[in-house]
């Protein structure tokens, strides 16, 4: 019985695999580098708002390191503008978060093997920006060595993460310099289109927007915050029946 045979690399994954993790915390950077041109406004846009929503720069700057995740900052500060309880506010940030556990779980296989410590710091600095040019990484290299993996894991966030938190800052500032005649008012909501139009990309995704926009108008007679929590369900579970509807259907199941 004849062994079988390995698989031939191709130029890409002979040089990924010849980098020594210094070398791929270096690539990990140099890859997130495009980030920074949407990292960088959004960041200081939140600082902005933060301002106007009467925050002092150390809730803003301890909201950026601790949390550190765009989306579920832009909904806190809403919904603290709009004076909802804090319970609500926690929860619905958390709920807007709920997609790192499954960011998480695809990152097991690559990085399981890591130690308490390296886990941890991999789980903070896990946001959409590190854990998509990660995994793509991963897969295109299998072969790569749990330090390699870390080392570019790392990287990505050097240039992802850091420069959301200086933004924030800066954004702050700018913001406390701008006239409260300037109504500010309208940038969250357009920040959310922004955020939310370029992942509408499947039936299932358009789906559960609309579920979601529609709930929401419908539990608007609900205090501050509860409506969204109504609705985020809601729209999640009418998106997963669209994809497994669509799933079937591109299979030939559906009798």
């Amino acid at each position: 019985m004849t062994p079988e045979a390995e698989p031939v690399l191709s130029p890409e994954q002979k040089r990924a695999l010849a980098r020594t993790p210094a070398q791929c915390l270096r690539h990990g950077v140099i890859q997130s580098l495009p980030f920074l041109l949407v990292l960088v406004p959004f960041g200081l846009l939140f600082g902005v708002l933060s301002a106007e929503s009467g925050l002092d720069l150390a809730q803003v700057m301890g909201f950026s390191v601790l949390v550190l995740a765009g989306a579920s900052q832009f909904t806190a500060v809403q919904l603290l503008t709009d004076h909802a309880p804090t319970v609500i506010v926690i929860v619905s940030a958390l709920a807007v978060n709920l997609r790192m556990a499954m960011y998480s779980a695809s990152l097991v296989p690559w990085l399981g093997d890591a130690g308490p410590r390296q886990r941890a710091l991999t789980a903070y600095l896990l946001i959409d920006q590190t854990y998509a040019l990660s995994i793509q990484q991963f897969e295109r290299n299998p072969r790569l060595r749990l330090d390699q993996r870390l080392a570019y894991f790392l990287g990505t966030a050097i240039c992802a993460c850091v420069p959301w938190v200086i933004a924030s800052a800066v954004g702050f500032r700018l913001g406390r310099a701008i006239p409260e005649s300037w109504a500010l008012d309208f940038a969250l909501p357009i920040t959310f289109l922004a955020m939310v139009a370029p992942m509408l990309r499947s039936a299932a995704h358009i789906a559960a927007a609309g579920v979601s926009i529609v709930a929401s108008l419908v539990f608007t007679v609900l205090p501050s915050g509860l409506g969204i929590l109504l609705a985020a369900p809601l729209a999640m579970a009418t998106g997963a029946w669209v994809e497994k509807r669509t799933e079937r259907l591109k299979a030939g199941g559906l009798k």
